[in-house]
């Protein structure tokens, strides 16, 4: 085989790939399943009456670092859904590698209880996909759907 023809071969298999479903989409899709888990963990927390999430609601103090650190761990889920679609894909690997990480860390030293231990094990498990797919997110899929976006036939 010529080079022109296993180029084409390789975008073709690739192309293959791409179309059961995007990269970018696949790895949003995981943070919005991995948000509403989060939501749904913290919400039974909620009717735990050991949970200090249950204590903070019922007028514990929480000091501003404690919010903000709260705040961080949903935000940093929250604006990997957009921005899983709009990085460029070097940059997207690895935000999504790093933030993956880092909230793994977050899910795995908090909460309680059997509950928390079967979200847990969903949203981390999550994670590790959303590192491993953008580990594995190859530049001949970038190739790929720039060429079908821009309505090139190979």
């Amino acid at each position: 085989m010529r080079n022109e023809d296993i180029e084409k071969e390789k975008i073709m298999n690739t192309d293959k790939k791409i179309n059961r479903i995007d990269i970018r989409l696949k790895l949003s899709l995981l943070w919005i399943f991995l948000l509403f888990n989060m939501a749904y963990a913290d919400i039974l927390s909620l009717m735990d009456p050991t949970s200090p999430i249950r204590n903070i609601m019922a007028g514990a103090p929480m000091s501003s670092r404690e919010l903000l650190a709260g705040a961080f761990v949903m935000e940093t889920s929250i604006i990997m859904i957009l921005l899983s679609h709009c990085l460029k894909r070097n940059v997207n690997r690895w935000v999504n590698i790093i933030i993956g990480m880092l909230n793994i860390l977050f899910i795995v030293t908090g909460g309680h209880g059997l509950y928390y231990v079967f979200f847990a094990s969903i949203e981390v498990t999550s994670l590790l996909l959303i590192i491993w797919f953008a580990w594995k997110w190859s530049k001949l899929e970038v190739n790929a759907v720039s060429n079908k976006k821009e309505g090139v036939q190979s």
